[in-house]
């Protein structure tokens, strides 16, 4: 029997449901597209439902755009019950929405940014969204899963889960530090990987598989300060393109990565290899 099972049916998503969260971000987008490109229904999910929608219809599979605030338990529960009475199933939940902090003021960033001086309120915001948001997800749409003994999530996490930020790439040219990363998102990604681990084993027994993928930076107009730091540090000697996590995603949904649960999949350029 195991000999009938190609790579191509292994890695398709025909007639599964996809839920990204987050899905109008920067490598939201492209989680959606490479699920379609499996052959997956994508629910874009993100807060405005008309840019979800708008996006949802330019996908290569007949999908759906719902807007949602994933730290309201409500908004999740009609989230869940749209695209159950639309599709019937759900197969494939991607916790992907996050806030990663950005401080508009290029005058006030580097002292808001201290840790000694950073805002309560800003740290309370990045857990409400990184965690509550994708407890709430994991909670009200993995429970379905459950129930129906099948499904995988997959939690967005980041190298700086895993290792702490590197402040000196935030220097510029003349050796200036322009703001620091702030605890908030090392803290809301080390928390992401935890709960992984805690999901995978709650659920295993269940048919529900939960596995982190670690992303490194991604090129999104950074300045050639930053970008050249950045690629000193790397192994590859480069930042990611927001294309180069299509094949992780693809995989972490679908039967090619069957016997993989609680894992942590690191795609960074080889930045926590050193």
């Amino acid at each position: 029997m195991e000999n009938q099972i190609t790579v191509q049916n292994l890695f398709s998503l025909k007639d599964k449901v996809a839920i990204v969260t987050g899905a109008l971000g920067l490598i939201g987008k492209h989680h959606c597209h490479a699920l379609a490109e499996a052959g997956a229904s994508v629910v874009v999910c993100d807060l405005d439902e008309v840019e979800c929608a708008d996006f949802a219809s330019s996908l290569s599979v007949l999908s759906l755009g719902i807007g949602a605030d994933i730290t309201d338990k409500k908004s999740v529960i009609k989230l869940k019950e749209k695209v159950l009475s639309n599709y019937g199933r759900i197969d494939i939940l991607v916790n992907n929405a996050a806030i990663n902090d950005k401080f508009e003021d290029p005058q006030t960033a580097l002292e808001e940014s201290k840790f000694e001086n950073y805002p309560l309120e800003r740290f309370q915001k990045s857990l409400d969204v990184n965690v509550t948001g994708m407890f709430l997800c994991s909670q009200v749409i993995g429970s379905e899963m459950a129930e129906r003994k099948s499904g995988s999530i997959i939690n967005v996490a980041s190298t700086y889960g895993i290792v702490a930020p590197d402040q000196s790439i935030y220097k510029n040219e003349k050796g200036e530090q322009i703001f620091y990363k702030s605890a908030a998102y090392p803290v809301t990604k080390g928390a992401v990987i935890s709960f992984t681990k805690f999901l995978a084993a709650y659920w295993g027994n269940k048919g529900v598989r939960v596995n982190t993928l670690s992303p490194g930076g991604v090129l999104d107009n950074q300045d050639e300060f930053f970008l050249k730091n950045y690629k000193t540090r790397t192994p590859l000697g480069k930042m990611a393109y927001p294309t180069d996590y299509k094949g992780a995603i693809v995989f972490l949904a679908s039967d090619g990565s069957s016997y993989m649960t609680g894992a942590n999949l690191i795609v960074d350029g080889g930045w926590t290899a050193w």
